[in-house]
């Protein structure tokens, strides 16, 4: 693979030798063709050349050491039964190169589903899991394809399993249509499914279908928008609420406050996503203010560094993110004209 466009000779330059015992996981961990590695060199800027059950890693000294830890945590995870996409490996070298390319320190978090297990794939992430589990309420913040709503519709499905709660109930504002949604054609169910249907795709991905389908008859998955919540008490309860940047501080209030007895809640959203009508306050955004230091809440926020999507997501967010910037700064030099020439005019 000497023909690697990531990889620079430059710098301070060295070349380490892994070896792996296993040669049966050699196939996996390489990867087709060895598109893996490839992904690696592409990703941290190294040359890697397999031969036999080692893996020579050249390039500067900070991208060995990251690119080395990589392929151990690759190596590792083959022996533990895990599978190895694009998607897990993007987040292996996250993580690593958040490391410094030291070993990572502290235990794995793991959560455990019926079809996979799930496993942090940033640092934040893996900071957002913990707070799950230590707080009984646990704000995500941060643009989209970060994996707020994945990892926290997993942590639900793994406290049903467990039986540490009797339910999940999963909501969303549907501010597109108003939350009036009675002049909707079809049931409630056909009526709200539009705009929940990303906690739905979260759950067929933790659960096998028929399960799903089951579990919501029954009652033990509820999906509803956030109209419905209003004069219920949800204990013994795993909640979600997304898109919680288009709730009013009214609706925000009102959804805390049910929660009940033994139950947890998770509020997710992106406060750059405001759908709601000029002037309105975002409840989420006012939380974000008052509930800072309360104890049992936690805040975690992402960044487009942790966007899990495709690369170019990453991208486009932080594109949008310097754009609207400058947008700002802009506007703010608008004013501050303004005022300089309001005040001239006075005198």
């Amino acid at each position: 693979m000497s023909g690697s466009p990531g990889y620079s000779p430059g710098g301070d330059h060295e070349t380490r030798h892994l070896s792996f015992e296993d040669t049966s996981l050699l196939p996996p961990l390489f990867g087709e063709h060895d598109r893996h590695l490839a992904l690696i060199e592409n990703r941290l800027g190294v040359l890697l050349v397999p031969r036999g059950n080692q893996v020579a890693v050249s390039g500067g000294a900070d991208a060995v050491a990251i690119a080395e830890n990589v392929l151990r945590q690759m190596y590792g995870q083959l022996q533990k039964g895990r599978d190895l996409d694009q998607g897990a490996i993007e987040g292996v070298i996250r993580l690593a190169s958040s490391a410094g390319g030291e070993e990572t320190s502290g235990e794995e978090i793991v959560i455990r589903t019926r079809r996979k297990p799930v496993i942090p794939r940033s640092a934040t992430q893996k900071a957002y899991l913990q707070a799950l589990q230590d707080h009984d309420l646990t704000f995500g913040l941060g643009p989209a394809g970060t994996g707020k709503t994945y990892l926290a519709v997993a942590m639900a499905v793994s406290h049903l399993i467990a039986g540490r709660v009797d339910r999940i109930i999963l909501s969303r504002p549907a501010v597109e249509a108003g939350e009036n949604l009675g002049f909707l054609p079809g049931d409630m169910r056909e009526k709200v499914d539009p705009y929940l249907r990303p906690l739905y795709d979260a759950l067929y991905d933790m659960l096998p279908g028929e399960q799903v389908a089951r579990q919501l008859e029954s009652g033990e998955i509820e999906i509803a928008p956030l109209a419905f919540m209003r004069g219920r008490t949800l204990a013994n309860a795993y909640v979600i609420l997304d898109e919680a940047q288009n709730t009013t501080p009214a609706q925000m209030k009102m959804f805390m406050t049910r929660l009940g007895e033994n139950a947890r809640m998770v509020i997710t959203g992106d406060l750059s996503q405001v759908d709601l009508p000029e002037g309105i306050t975002s409840g989420l955004a006012e939380a974000a203010g008052i509930l800072q230091g309360v104890r049992g809440v936690a805040f975690v926020h992402f960044t487009a560094r942790d966007v899990v999507r495709h690369p170019l997501v990453s991208r486009i967010v932080d594109a949008y993110e310097a754009h609207e910037k400058h947008e700002r700064e802009q506007a703010r030099g608008r004013k501050k004209t303004g005022r300089k020439g309001d005040s001239g005019k006075g005198k």
